[in-house]
């Protein structure tokens, strides 16, 4: 909780923080929610419950505490089904936007159509955004508001101008930067340790940040891995000179 508190000193106000809250029972989530708000966050977010799989009257009760916690701060729904192994459908969206704090959705599912379905469904001041970095172009093509992505951190320079693109009007000069994005992730995703080890050892490497290692149960780098996290920071430099 230290954390968000300190961040919030730190921008000042500069920038959109949306706080993700969710924890596997609603009373701890519901406690984050509330710390959330205090701290003056935008907006906060959460997955639906993971390992059980519930019915959806169950999610939205879940989600709706969590909101309840914060009722002056907007919610936006995380949809993550290939990892939370619960998929957002339409109609429990449907239910969702009964609740006025619900913004939209940071969808992070693979499909693209399913953002065009969240903004139909979500009507008039629905937001969403796109998860999967590998389509951060075909997602701000299809409506996405923007992206909160994974590897962002690793080549903010990178994004933000496939961005300046899309809103320019020019989505086209943007694919062959979406082309470098996505080798590049291939690239870091090929280590024996996580990919968040390879973006940590990057920003070490190229912008003289110690960040430490992930914790576990993810895997740190191993000593095989560096010829490989040189080469995915070396490519991250030319891409930003070829394109940003």
């Amino acid at each position: 909780m230290a954390v968000l508190e300190a961040v919030m000193e730190e921008i000042r106000g500069e920038c959109t923080v949306i706080a993700h809250v969710a924890c596997n029972n609603t009373h701890e989530s519901c406690e984050l929610a509330a710390h959330a708000e205090k701290t003056g966050v935008d907006a906060v977010a959460s997955i639906p419950p993971i390992y059980f799989h519930l019915p959806e009257y169950a999610i939205a009760q879940y989600w709706n505490d969590i909101s309840a916690a914060a009722p002056n701060t907007d919610f936006i729904i995380y949809n993550i089904p290939q990892l939370a192994g619960v998929t957002l459908t339409p109609g429990l969206f449907r239910e969702m936007r009964k609740n006025p704090r619900v913004i939209g959705v940071n969808n992070s599912s693979m499909p693209t159509y399913d953002i065009e379905v969240f903004l139909r469904e979500g009507g008039e001041n629905c937001v969403v955004f796109n998860g999967p970095d590998e389509q951060f172009v075909a997602g701000r093509c299809c409506g996405a508001i923007g992206g909160i992505g994974g590897t962002y951190a690793a080549m903010p320079e990178l994004f933000l101008k496939i961005d300046r693109l899309i809103r320019d009007g020019n989505p086209e000069q943007a694919v062959p930067i979406q082309h470098e994005v996505n080798a590049i992730i291939e690239q870091m995703c090929s280590c024996r340790g996580n990919m968040y080890a390879v973006i940590k050892r990057k920003l070490q490497i190229n912008e003289g940040l110690e960040l430490g290692s992930v914790r576990s149960p993810l895997p740190g780098l191993v000593p095989e891995d560096m010829p490989k996290v040189e080469a995915a920071a070396a490519r991250i430099r030319e891409a930003i000179r070829t394109f940003a």
